[in-house]
């Protein structure tokens, strides 16, 4: 069993067991729990549910594992040649990582 789930503007393929890492979530702690309930799809053995937007009654229960993981560095390197003009700026992601626990369809 599956769904496609949305959580803060992104689309995640979950199942029961399977760890992702979504943008930060604020005021969470580690081994609580977080319900999500815009669930795009659902396939539950081969039996298909789409939502218009969502599921109705559906919700994917997740547990925060850390929360608070930071990214890869990103280099944002500008440059513009014969003008002697450079600019370097480094990014790093925040994320938050949680476990499927369950996906109620």
């Amino acid at each position: 069993m599956y769904a496609i789930v949305e959580i803060q503007g992104q689309q995640f393929k979950v199942e029961e067991g399977k760890k992702l890492f979504v943008h930060h979530i604020k005021d969470v702690e580690a081994g609580k729990t977080v319900e999500f309930d815009k669930v795009l799809l659902v396939d539950a053995e081969g039996t298909v549910k789409v939502g218009a937007p969502t599921v109705d009654g559906a919700k994917v229960v997740c547990e925060v594992v850390n929360p608070l993981v930071k990214g890869d560095k990103v280099i944002v390197f500008k440059m513009k040649r014969r003008k002697d003009s450079r600019k370097k700026n480094g990014h790093r992601e925040q994320f938050t990582q949680v476990e499927v626990k369950q996906v109620i369809a």
